[in-house]
This record gives structure tokens, sequence and C-alpha cells, in this order.
């Protein structure tokens, strides 16, 4: 019999939404942060050509498209944020409290 300390990353099965939707969802937010120079670059040329940021800021959107291609694209990274996804369900599953808030739980002052 396996208890749920035992329990490791490899067995546990993901619902398609999972799958599908929140761990790309994971991808998107920690691709942006690895391509924060570009994010960064981008929305700065964003707020400096108002109306004609489509066409001023084409290199800058390529960049970063560009950028987020690759992780998007990476099964390692995949893999990665899936092993990340699995270990906070886990973690949910024993604690009843989500990441987010885990987080931010955190004392401030001893």
């Amino acid at each position: 019999m396996a208890t749920m300390e035992a329990a490791n990353t490899e067995e546990v099965q993901l619902r398609h939404v999972e799958k599908d939707v929140l761990i790309p969802k994971m991808m998107r937010e920690k691709a942006k942060e690895r391509c924060a120079e570009k994010v960064e670059a981008f929305n700065h040329c964003c707020k400096e050509s108002g109306f004609f940021m489509v066409f001023k800021c084409r290199e800058e959107n390529a960049a970063l498209k560009e950028c987020l291609t690759i992780h998007y694209n990476d099964p390692s990274f995949f893999e990665e944020c899936k092993q990340e996804y699995i270990r906070e369900k886990l973690e949910y599953e024993r604690t009843g409290i989500p990441a987010k808030n885990r987080k931010q739980k955190l004392p401030t002052s001893m």
C-alpha cells in the first residue's frame, strides 16, 4: 500500500484541463518572467508610441514573441512546469491552502 507521502510526482494522474489549460497558464507566466527584459522593452515602446505602436514596436514585439515561443516549445520547460504544478497540487491536497495563499501567509516579522 502506498501512502500519501510515498506518492511521487510521476504517479499523479493529470486531468485534461490541467494538462491543456492550467500547466500552459503556468508556462506563460514563467516565460514572461524569463523574458522580462523583452516584455519591458515592448511595454516601454508601446507607452512611448501610443497609437502608432503597431508600426513602431514591430521589432520589440517580434523579439518578445520569439523569446516566449522558445519557452513554449521547450519540452523540458513544460516538464519543469508540470512537476511544479504537481508539487503545488499535492501540497494543496495535503494542507488545503492554495499555493498563492501559502506564499502570502509567511510572517512579516517575529
